[in-house]
């Protein structure tokens, strides 16, 4: 039995066995989209299928570097760091084919740990679809840049003067492609064994920046591929004795990163919801409306699309990042392109996201913002011609400018407490306000040569 069709918990203990694996990895997602997992025992393994496993509900209570949230209710000090349930997700088993024979799987949180676990949210947005009759069918491109670093001397250098995989900017350049092949080979490789499958890798405009589609899926399943491109795919490159980041914007001299969404609907029966060729732009009533409403709400979901501080870096005029909620027909400088079509290809681009965003987390937002314009029957706003950075846009299609600003325009939101439930929306939101208390703490080089003599 190959790994990918494992559907059941008798099936992964049959493959288990027939590999004569003594341990298996395991491992669940947090709130930033960071996999926080172990090695389990065979028999732990076995017993955790059938009934489910304790995982210290600190990765849920807790930064990307590892500091405690003080501002959160559900986990804490006060509640002693209890274990949370998670069960094992057995078709999610995969390969891992950077540790000779062993095998991977998924865990998602359980119980009341699903109101605030990033995957379980999602599921909740999918359900609410499904009762819709609509099925969600996306797929996430990522920009990455490549650095011949180690973990150990991007510290040194305090993440200065580091080097770059190529010198200098040659968008989609086959001598670059071809130069460095043996690392476009191996994560093209690696996405084929660990069926995160890319369609198409290429170089991007800046110095050693990557840019990876990934093969459209059912809308779980394209979270799901993401969020293990972008953890599997950083491990690969630290074994070649390179980094990869996937920051919204590493450096003021280069476009930031985007972590681009191309979605559409169908019944299910199949059918394209998305397009009608009797519509301009094969656009259907149900496409305009599902954008409009992903349009209208951008700004009280931001925190969930730009979930750091480093998002907003991202966020200015004239660097391939949209700074208003704007829509426009096959127009790079909108937040949402729409992409005409016929029935299989007509689709969105949700161009505002960011790389650094949690796959899960922003396309729950995605969804539930596009299923809100359905349900009420919103209209598209004059959609844009020519450059979005040169034209003006209403205050209410203005983005929050700050990460703070946008955790507190999610926590104002009816629209997300009634998709995503109140826990999320509480917990997302003040573990976004501690990212921005946390930045505050910190003097800027700007700063020190700003003020330190002169002031």
């Amino acid at each position: 039995m190959e790994a990918r069709e494992v559907r059941n918990n008798e099936q992964a203990r049959k493959i288990v066995e027939t590999r004569g694996l003594s341990f298996i990895k395991v491992g669940v997602f947090d709130m930033d989209g960071v996999m926080r997992g172990k090695y389990m025992s065979k028999d732990k393994f076995f017993s955790a299928l059938d009934n489910g496993f304790g995982f210290c509900d600190v990765v849920l209570g807790w930064d990307v570097k590892d500091q405690l949230y003080d501002n959160v209710s559900y986990t804490g000090w006060h509640t002693g760091y209890p274990d949370a349930p998670v069960r094992i997700i057995p078709e999610s088993c995969r390969e891992l084919p950077l540790e000779d024979n062993m095998l991977f799987f998924l865990g998602e949180f359980s119980e009341e740990a699903s109101t605030i676990c990033p995957r379980g949210t999602l599921q909740r947005v999918l359900q609410r679809a499904d009762a819709m009759g609509f099925d969600v069918t996306a797929a996430f491109e990522y920009e990455f840049f490549i650095f011949n670093e180690t973990p150990h001397s991007i510290r040194e250098k305090n993440y200065h003067n580091i080097e770059p995989m190529a010198p200098a900017e040659f968008g989609y350049s086959v001598i670059r492609n071809t130069t460095e092949s043996e690392t476009y080979l191996s994560l093209l490789k690696l996405a084929e064994d660990m069926d995160f499958e890319i369609e198409g890798l290429h170089e991007e405009t800046g110095p050693g920046v990557l840019e990876a589609a990934i093969a459209y899926d059912r809308a779980m399943n394209a979270a799901d591929k993401a969020a293990l491109f972008k953890t599997f795919s950083k491990i690969a490159l630290q074994k070649q004795g390179k980094m990869a980041t996937f920051m919204a914007k590493w450096s003021p001299d280069y476009p930031g990163q985007s972590g681009h969404i191309h979605l559409s609907l169908q019944d299910k029966n199949g059918k394209a919801l998305f397009y009608d060729d009797s519509q301009p732009y094969n656009m259907s009533q149900t496409m305009q409306h599902f954008v409009a409403g992903q349009q209208r709400l951008m700004p009280e979901l931001l925190a969930m699309v730009a979930p750091t501080i480093n998002s907003y870096r991202r966020l200015i005029p004239g660097f391939w990042a949209p700074t208003e909620a704007s829509v426009g027909v096959d127009n790079r400088t909108c937040a949402i392109r729409i992409i005409p079509g016929n029935e299989k290809s007509q689709r969105l681009e949700y161009r505002i996201a960011a790389a650094d965003a949690n796959p899960y987390v922003i396309l729950a937002a995605v969804i539930a913002s596009g299923l809100w314009g359905i349900e009420n029957k919103v209209e598209i706003e004059a959609m844009v011609t020519g450059n979005a950075y040169d034209q003006s846009f209403p205050d209410h299609l203005q983005l929050p400018s700050t990460l703070w600003d946008a955790a507190q325009r999610l926590k104002a939101s009816s629209m997300a407490r009634d998709y995503f439930g109140n826990a999320f929306v509480e917990h997302f939101a003040a573990s976004r306000e501690w990212e921005e208390r946390e930045f505050r703490k910190h003097i800027s080089q700007w700063e020190l040569d700003r003020y330190f003599e002169i002031i």
